[in-house]
């Protein structure tokens, strides 16, 4: 059994570099393709259906949007969700019961070119605790990635109250840095 998970992770693995190293040569070829013959129409629907699109968004926009991050919470307490499509300088502060236990849901947009190695990571600057998400390699397509970590505790006891500064960062493996934002946490004794 062993054996067999091995080796199919590793041809994973194997098509994964494959993707990495041969994709922007077929994106090539295949903006070279579509825009031969634009004229004759059932060529362009079947090269279309055959290659998918070429692109979802326009040159303009960048490769990796990420649009939401949304705290999901495991008592049935409604979500909290950030907006970051806009004005990410106002500090947005979200207010948790001690010891509750939540997700961390970003929803985002690959738009060009395959993006390998996301990583999600936030310093919370109270306990200069740095965690680090390993959220993937994703492909481009029109629909929205959904990523959601682990299950992780807020701080809880009298000594852990209190405010929360949050830097967060998603980047690649190149090291681009696709979005920075700072955020807050209060973690107080119930809910509010």
């Amino acid at each position: 059994m062993l054996g067999v998970d091995a080796c199919e992770f590793g041809g994973q693995v194997l098509e994964l570099l494959w993707l990495a190293m041969c994709y922007r040569g077929i994106v090539e070829d295949s903006r070279r393709d579509t825009a031969l013959d634009q004229e004759d129409e059932s060529l362009v629907r079947y090269k279309s259906t055959l290659l998918g699109p070429v692109s979802c968004c326009p040159g303009d926009i960048p490769n990796v949007q990420v649009t939401s991050m949304t705290l999901l919470f495991s008592e049935g307490v409604p979500p909290l969700t950030m907006d970051l499509t806009g004005d990410l300088s106002k500090l947005p502060v979200f207010s948790l019961k001690e010891g509750v236990q939540y997700r961390i849901k970003i929803l985002f947009k690959v738009n060009h070119e395959i993006v390998a190695g996301l990583k999600y990571f936030h310093v919370t600057s109270r306990k200069g605790v740095t965690d680090a998400y390993m959220v993937g390699s994703y492909g481009p397509r029109a629909e929205e990635h959904e990523f959601i970590s682990r299950l992780e505790e807020a701080p809880k006891g009298m000594i852990a109250r209190g405010h929360y500064k949050v830097k967060s960062r998603f980047i690649d493996d190149d090291k681009n840095v696709h979005l920075t934002w700072e955020w807050g946490i209060d973690i107080k004794k119930d809910w509010e």
